[in-house]
């Protein structure tokens, strides 16, 4: 498609900032809250990836689709965007393993995408207002009526949206004849942490996000497992009381993400909603523990309350974002439970944080071996 045929598209933030563009030539509108990612790789995985379900992502490179899309190289079976924003999209690839180009992706999908949009300005807007909600429109409905559509769109703040990328029945994972067990609620689990658990010789049983801690337990597993996901923690009052219960119960527990503020608030630990938050694959966490500096790959817009983890009894906070000395892990003191507020199956050291998986693994067979003596 030639750039001379492609309309106009305009993307509105609740604020009333309008951002003007391109259409790929995809019509429609879409709604979301607008937040920006800094990676200059990986635009399938984020694409992808079921924490982002409800956003309006901006990439930051300039160049989305040159590469390609592989089946290979997603997250969950579908988009999770709500819309794209980009500065240049190719819908010529050079890549010589992509299956097809990111425009043929889109279409297949419905996805909404605004290009040739001055996304360093956006970008830096953004940064100094926040994350808000906003549209994105490439068929021409009036800024009017844009702006009433918009206004009844819910903020993210309370927003709960894990039973909306959860999946509906349980599912297995990886060799049933591998050593080790694992129950994983799935908030918006992510397939590569699948693939990282079952690596390391995990059986992985994958269940929906509402599921109670007796069904969880009757898989007899090694470890639980608390996954990423979309939205605010802190709705999710069934999810929280069941960590309590998993947290009870002695046996290991890894958190990511969302799992990471679920067990916060399983111990009482208040959550907040994040200025912009924090999204890409350059994000600088010190290991607190060993004094290693890593390299991660983060995706979240909430985030556990620190001053309320220093003062409590029987948590300890393990790593922190050297960017703005947020909360990225902790770990319980009396129970075998940890979590952090990044992605290491993402990797993008590229090897900094995959060693959390095998500390999961090692913390599942000192249990055993505690329970067998």
């Amino acid at each position: 498609m030639k750039y001379t045929t492609r309309p106009q598209a305009i993307l509105l933030l609740a604020d009333g900032t309008i951002f003007y563009g391109k259409s790929i030539g995809i019509s429609g509108k879409t709604f979301g809250e607008v937040c920006f990612n800094t990676g200059m790789t990986g635009y399938q995985e984020i694409f992808t990836d079921p924490s982002y379900f409800g956003q309006i992502m901006v990439a930051t490179n300039p160049h989305i689709g040159n590469y390609g899309v592989n089946s290979d190289e997603v997250e969950s079976e579908k988009i999770m965007i709500s819309g794209l924003v980009c500065k240049n999209f190719s819908f010529n690839h050079s890549r010589p393993d992509s299956e097809s180009n990111l425009y043929d992706y889109f279409e297949s999908q419905n996805l909404i995408c605004i290009s040739d949009v001055d996304t360093r300005a956006l970008v830096s807007y953004i940064r100094d207002n926040g994350a808000q909600n906003a549209v994105i429109c490439t068929d021409g409905t009036s800024i009017e009526e844009l702006k009433t559509l918009l206004s009844n769109v819910p903020n993210m703040e309370g927003l709960e949206l894990a039973s909306k990328v959860s999946t509906t029945e349980p599912y297995f994972f990886g060799n049933e004849n591998a050593t080790f067990k694992i129950s994983a609620l799935d908030l918006g689990i992510k397939r590569n942490i699948l693939r990282n658990l079952a690596k390391r010789d995990c059986y992985i049983k994958v269940f929906p996000y509402d599921t109670n801690f007796e069904t969880l337990k009757a898989f007899n597993p090694d470890g639980y497992f608390l996954s990423n996901g979309p939205g605010d923690p802190e709705p999710l009052e069934q999810v929280i009381g069941v960590a309590q219960e998993i947290i009870a119960s002695d046996t290991p527990v890894f958190g990511i993400c969302l799992g990471h503020q679920i067990i916060g608030l399983a111990n009482g630990i208040s959550t907040y909603k994040m200025f912009n938050g924090h999204r890409g694959i350059n994000h600088p966490v010190m290991n607190i523990l060993t004094g290693k500096g890593e390299i991660t790959s983060q995706n979240h817009g909430f985030a556990v309350n620190r001053e309320e983890l220093e003062k409590h009894n029987d948590l300890e906070i393990t790593h922190y974002h050297l960017n703005d000395n947020t909360v990225a892990g902790m770990k319980m003191k009396s129970k075998n439970c940890f979590s952090v507020q990044y992605h290491p199956e993402a990797s993008p050291g590229p090897h900094d944080s995959s060693y959390l998986f095998d500390e999961f693994i090692s913390n599942i067979k000192w249990s055993k071996e505690l329970q067998q003596a």
